[in-house]
């Protein structure tokens, strides 16, 4: 009997319970899933990779048969890294469909033997993405219906670090402009 191995690609930037209700349901269609976080330069990340992979080994461990890795460069050629057969992505809406169609399509031109299985993802979850949780963490709004809550208090505790530095940025330019003002007072 084959077994049949899938990775689910993706900058989890950060995890949210759309990727978790993913995870859970390809776990249950393949024999094994590989949580694959792509380590990507060109972005500004709000995680390290590290910090990403520890959450989605948070949220995954009572789930035997998937693991998290990382990986840069062609998907494909991870698949093949390996041993996968199939690659696994959530489509949301039409926007996100004929990206995924194009990315399918290269995916299986440049690997004729990678499958790529399309997964809707449950009805709750179908207008999350890791950009949303972000900015509604960021502008201080409830996020603990959006992401595991493993991942809802590394949020936080980002954010409260950004606002203090930011604060404390704020204090040191409004000082530095009140000296600036006194010295053009004085000359």
């Amino acid at each position: 009997m084959k077994r049949i191995k899938a990775i689910y690609p993706g900058s989890f930037d950060p995890p949210t319970n759309g990727h978790f209700d993913l995870i859970e349901r390809g776990s249950k269609i393949f024999d094994e899933l590989v949580v694959a976080i792509l380590r990507n330069p060109e972005k500004d990340p709000l995680f390290t990779v590290a910090d990403r992979r520890k959450m989605l080994e948070s949220m995954t461990a009572a789930l035997d048969n998937v693991t998290v890795d990382t990986f840069d460069g062609l998907t494909v050629d991870y698949a093949l890294r390996v041993g996968a057969q199939a690659i696994l992505r959530g489509i949301r809406a039409i926007s996100d469909y004929e990206y995924e169609l194009q990315m399918a399509l290269m995916n299986r031109k440049l690997q004729p033997g990678l499958e790529t299985v399309f997964m809707m993802p449950a009805a709750k979850y179908s207008y999350l993405s890791s950009r949303l949780v972000r900015e509604v963490a960021q502008l201080g709004g409830p996020i603990d219906c959006l992401v595991p809550e493993i991942v809802g208090q590394k949020l936080r505790e980002k954010i409260d670090v950004a606002h203090k530095f930011g604060n404390e940025q704020t204090a040191v330019s409004k000082a530095s402009q009140g000296k600036n003002k006194l010295r053009k007072r004085k000359a």
